[in-house]
Parts: C-alpha cells; structure tokens; sequence
C-alpha cells in the first residue's frame, strides 16, 4: 500500500521520520519542521489502515509498523530516526523491538506500552461508526490540548480540530482496534534501540506512570516529561524540537555543529580537516564548528540550500576562489542545481563585476569536472 507522505530537506542529511497520533495528518509537525530541517531531512507521512472488512475492524500495529519499512524501502532509505507520538509511539515500540537495524535513535512520545482497553476502544467505535467523528471532537481538544493552549491558540486548535473531523472513520476505528490489541508490556526489553520518552505533566491519555513504565523496562533510555497534554509537540514545538535535537544530534553546539558540518561538506572533507589539527590551529577549528556550524547553519529560517547559494555569491564578491570551489561542491549535498549555480555567478557578474564573475566561472567548471558532471 503506498502512503500519502512528504520529504523535505537536503539530500545529504540523515532522516527523521514522524508518526502521527490517532485521528492526525502530517500536518501535526508543522511547526517542529523549520527548527529541524537544518539537521535532517523529515519524513512525515499519514498512516493508512487496511480496509475494514465487512465492519470487522481488526487492524493490528503490525500492520502500521510494517508500512514504515515499506515506505523507507520505497525510498532507499536505509537507516533512519524515528519519532513517533501516541500510535505513532505504539508504532515506534513495534520499530524498535522488530526491527532495530533500520532505527538508528527512537523517540516514542505521550504513548504507552499498553494505552487504554478493550472496553473503551470498542466504546469508541461503536461511538463513531454510529454518530461520526463529531461526537468525540470536543472532548478530544480538552484531552490533547492544556486550557491555557486553547485559550491563546484558537487558531491552531481550529486547524487541529478540522483535521481531527477530516478523519475517515472506517479508518480511524481499524486505527482503534489496532491501538487496543497493542501490547508491548512483556516485549520492551527486546527494543535494542537508544530510546527518548516523552510525555507531558497534564496528559490525561498517556500519563507519567506510563511514561516512567516505559523509560524503566527499555533497557538504553530516558525520560523527559514537558508542561503540555497530549499532543506535546504541538503545544510546545520550539521546545519540542529542541529536546529532539538534543537526544538525536547532541547537546552541545559543537556535536550540533560538526553534525551540520559533516551533512553540508561532507564527511570525507570533514575528517581531513580534523586530521590536520593540531596545536596551532585547533582553536580556530572549534571556532568554526562552534560558531559558524553550530550557532549560524543551524538557525531555522533560511533553508540550507539558500544559505549555500548566499554563500557562493558572497565569496565571490570577495574574490576567495579556494572556500568558493569548496561551496560548489558542498552545494551539492544541500540540493542547489548546475543552473542555480550559474544564475547566481550570473547575478554577480551584475553586482560584483565581469571579472569576478569570469573567476567564478572557470572555478565552478573545474568543480564539475572534479565531480564527473558532464556540461554539454
């Protein structure tokens, strides 16, 4: 079954694949984008259930998990991070216990090893299938959202709240059927996957108990509990992020720095330089992974295939022909094509003179021969 997704980021950093909760689209991660396209490239996708058959809803999270596997084979990905909250997190666990070799870091957020029971899912489908995904959405906003969230974000509860009415209730009930026969509770310790828990303080869904259920039981994890209800990431996306970043990338603006460092120029240019170190110029190699990998290429709003083009035109201008081949090629690993190149030499020879232009150019071609890129 082929899945509704979006992949965006730049084609030399790793993925982070997102999965939604229950009765969410893609949509849920917006605003965790922006501050994470600078690392990763972000794989978000909406979960598609098998069709009930007959009425019978008996879709099962292995079914859900398998579609992950699927779409990273459909993609050639072969490695990937995972964050997944509430299903989604049930999905993650599933990841992590059957297949670890594809997971390289797993974040499972406001979810449980076990969440809710027979008596309430099948509740909720009676529910919907009889009335539609009207009657439950009041009741849902106040379990996903804190008070305060709805009171000064209406906007965003409205959105939210759309998307929830939008859900295809044949759908979301094989969704519920698969969250009620989900059980990991005896299975955690066979998740070999470094593992971040998440939950908020105030979530009437997952709460802490299970959260801490979880941290305690996976053998490499931790825990981190944010002032928010269920849907953490949206209530709070800047620290959201941040926390993904952290566990994922690292905590320091130095590993911050040399993982944007290493995507952007690659690893082969980055490990030459780090074996050139040594006493004299050491300081200035931790200033530029400090400063201007880890405190500049990371800022969330210019992408880094702007920041590569801008790049390339200010060193033109300032004449520096070695760091401009050296841009040309790392542009490359941020998606800027051969005519991109070209407008932006094009668009210096305006401002910055036919010389400097002229230098770009011959510069560039020798870049392109270097890398085996046929001009005709």
């Amino acid at each position: 079954m082929k899945l509704n997704y979006k992949l965006q980021g730049t084609p030399n950093s790793p993925v982070l694949v997102f999965s939604n909760s229950l009765g969410s689209e893609m949509m849920m991660w917006d605003e965790l984008v922006p501050y994470l396209l600078p690392f990763f490239r972000v794989l978000r996708y909406n979960t598609s259930p098998p069709t009930p058959n007959g009425g019978v809803y008996d879709c099962k999270i292995d079914d859900l998990g398998k579609q992950v596997i699927d779409l990273l084979d459909q993609l050639g990905i072969e490695t990937a991070y995972f964050c997944g909250l509430s299903m989604g997190g049930l999905i993650g666990q599933w990841l992590g216990i059957h297949h670890p070799e594809r997971i390289k870091k797993l974040v499972i957020s406001n979810t449980g090893a076990k969440i809710g029971n027979d008596e309430r899912w099948n509740g909720r489908i009676e529910t919907i299938t009889q009335h539609g995904m009207q009657a439950i959405v009041e009741d849902t906003m106040e379990r996903w959202f804190t008070e305060s969230f709805r009171q000064n974000n209406p906007q965003r509860v409205a959105e939210t709240k759309a998307m929830f009415l939008r859900s295809h209730v044949p759908g979301y009930a094989n969704c519920c059927a698969a969250i009620r026969d989900a059980d990991f509770r005896e299975q955690l310790q066979n998740n070999t996957v470094e593992t971040l828990v998440i939950t908020g303080d105030e979530d009437p869904v997952t709460n802490v108990e299970q959260a801490e259920f979880l941290a305690k039981n996976i053998p490499n994890s931790t825990l981190k509990i944010l002032p928010a209800r269920h849907l953490a990431s949206t209530e709070l996306p800047k620290e959201y992020a941040a926390i993904l970043i952290d566990f994922l990338v690292g905590k320091s603006t130095y590993d911050q720095g040399m993982h944007v460092r290493r995507s952007v120029l690659g690893n082969a240019h980055v490990d030459k330089a780090s074996g050139n170190i040594n006493s004299f110029n050491a300081d200035f190699q931790n200033f530029i992974t400090n400063y201007a990998w880890g405190e500049i290429w990371t800022r969330p709003d210019l992408s880094k295939h702007n920041r590569s083009l801008i790049t390339m035109a200010m060193l033109i201008a300032l004449n520096r022909k070695a760091e401009f081949k050296m841009h040309v090629k790392a542009s490359f690993n941020n998606g800027v094509t051969v005519a991109e190149i070209k407008e932006v030499i094009m668009q210096s020879a305006l401002y910055c003179g036919l010389p400097a232009a002229n230098e770009a150019f011959h510069s560039a071609e020798e870049v392109f021969k270097e890398l085996g890129i046929e001009i005709k």
